[in-house]
């Protein structure tokens, strides 16, 4: 370790720096890796000899002085690592040290040691004698394994003090058992380097957030359970006395209630793998004898409210990359508008449009079920530039084929390096205004037709959809996206043959 030499021309700039502010460079010095000489065994020596052996036990330390104190004998016959030498200093002390302590008193004999010592190229550091020194000694703030070190660039060693009594009493001590926890649950990650770093940030964000209570924590869930209660005691009483309301719910068309389950599962896959609504639903409607063009406006009207939601629910997690967002979302509102208005205005052709819908689902199965066999591939680490592109194109197959936001957006975005978590939260918010602006298009030129099917998405699509968006991260997506892409592709190619036999 080489100490420039004290001249001049290497002074002045660096005392020009420190007029700055603090210039020190804090590090953590292995004491029990190294070889310490400590010059002086008086009172100083004895502050010196303490704190050093407080920070680390195992230190090997040399001490040389003339008089050496009884406290210096007594805490020096604690610690076998303690070298104790009675006799005047000599430059051949510094022989085998890596690092020394000057305490004698003597700011003469302190200044002559400094000159010596950097003659050896050693550091040192020269009790209350901040000029002479190479580096501090700190107030050390420690609770187990965690130690934090405070500086005043020698300045003030009181105000250093009175801040370490604050830390010391204000960090409590089972940060040190959260510590160990932290320690052993970082052992236990799986994954790339952004995914133990959210995993670790969302554990540690409990150090900083105010604990709550038990309605707090969980106010979404109250809500969405009561009004559940609400609702489902309001249907049971209507339909024990109401027989009018038995009437209307029997002769509602059963398209309704199929719609229905099929918008809760749909909304789950989607949620789950961050994928599949669209293509689903829309292999869906087509098997259930919806023109494309009505299969594709049930879809969008139903993903306002369940994409609305799940939009927020990430937004409330923090999952939303809202750089992304503003450069994705107007390219693809332009897209799905298009496509809405061009599918829409091909709505008398419904017979012709269906079989090549059925065929662009059934490439989406067979681009699922690849994802599916791939999911553990890694990413690359060149991210996607052409994102207005991408977000056009998405939206414009979107709205005209009734699905492939997910399949085609988000899937991109991944593959070309975007944080997964982040990439979901916002292509779902993203979809939200897609979904709104591509289903007044198709209001505008449809009307209302087949509005049990639209009814029963939406209602299906939005009590899933606060579900989907909290398991998102919990259910393995691989053994879903297998069984989707098998189900697309097996509803496609039955649409596809039933379109050959009518020909036939």
């Amino acid at each position: 370790m080489q100490i420039l030499p004290n001249t001049e021309n290497s002074v002045q700039p660096l005392l020009l720096e420190e007029e700055k502010g603090n210039q020190l460079f804090p590090v953590f010095v292995k004491l029990n890796k190294l070889r310490t000489l400590l010059i002086g065994a008086g009172n100083i020596g004895l502050e010196k000899l303490t704190a050093i052996v407080n920070n680390s036990h195992n230190a090997t330390i040399t001490i040389v002085a003339e008089n050496i104190s009884a406290s210096v004998f007594a805490l020096a016959a604690s610690y076998p690592s303690i070298t104790l030498k009675q006799k005047s200093f000599e430059s051949s002390d510094l022989e085998e040290i890596d690092i020394v302590f000057a305490a004698t008193g003597n700011n003469v004999v302190n200044q002559e040691i400094r000159n010596i010592t950097h003659q050896k190229g050693l550091l040192i550091n020269v009790a209350d004698t901040p000029d002479l020194c190479d580096f501090y000694l700190g107030s050390i703030v420690q609770k187990g394994d965690l130690k934090i070190a405070i500086s005043t660039n020698g300045k003030s060693p009181t105000i250093a003090k009175r801040i370490k009594e604050i830390l010391k009493e204000g960090i409590p001590d089972e940060l040190d058992e959260t510590l160990q926890n932290m320690s052993a649950l970082r052992l236990t990650l799986n994954g790339d380097f952004s995914e133990k770093v959210r995993r670790l940030n969302r554990v540690t964000k409990k150090l900083i957030t105010p604990k709550r209570g038990f309605a707090e924590r969980n106010i979404t869930w109250l809500i969405w359970i009561a009004s559940v209660l609400l609702i489902t005691v309001i249907g049971f009483s209507l339909w024990k006395s109401e027989p009018e309301f038995q009437s209307f719910v029997l002769n509602i068309n059963p398209i309704f209630y199929w719609f229905l389950g099929a918008g809760f599962v749909f909304a789950m896959i989607d949620g789950a793998i961050g994928m599949s609504y669209g293509v689903t639903s829309a292999s869906f409607s087509l098997a259930m004898g919806l023109p494309p063009a009505s299969a594709s406006m049930a879809i969008h009207i139903s993903e306002v409210l369940s994409n609305g939601i799940a939009g927020w629910m990430h937004f409330k997690m923090g999952n939303v990359n809202w750089k992304l967002f503003r450069i994705l979302i107007i390219p693809a509102i332009i897209g799905a508008v298009l496509g809405a208005f061009i599918l829409s205005s091909l709505h008398a052709y419904a017979a012709y449009v269906k079989p090549l819908v059925s065929f662009y689902t059934l490439f989406l199965g067979f681009v699922i079920l690849s994802k599916a066999i791939n999911i553990k591939r890694k990413r690359t680490t060149k991210k996607i530039k052409r994102i207005g592109l991408l977000g056009f194109v998405g939206g414009f197959i979107d709205a005209a084929f009734g699905g492939g936001w997910g399949s085609i957006v988000l899937s991109s975005l991944i593959a070309g390096g975007r944080h997964p978590l982040f990439s979901l939260g916002t292509v779902k918010i993203s979809r939200f205004f897609i979904a709104t602006l591509s289903s007044l298009t198709f209001f505008t030129i449809l009307g209302g037709s087949h509005w049990e099917a639209v009814l029963g998405l939406i209602i299906g699509s939005a009590l899933a959809s606060p579900i989907a968006a909290r398991v998102s991260n919990k259910i393995s997506a691989k053994t879903i996206m297998v069984v989707v892409g098998m189900i697309v592709i097996a509803v496609s190619i039955r649409s596809i043959i039933l379109f050959i036999l009518k020909l036939v």
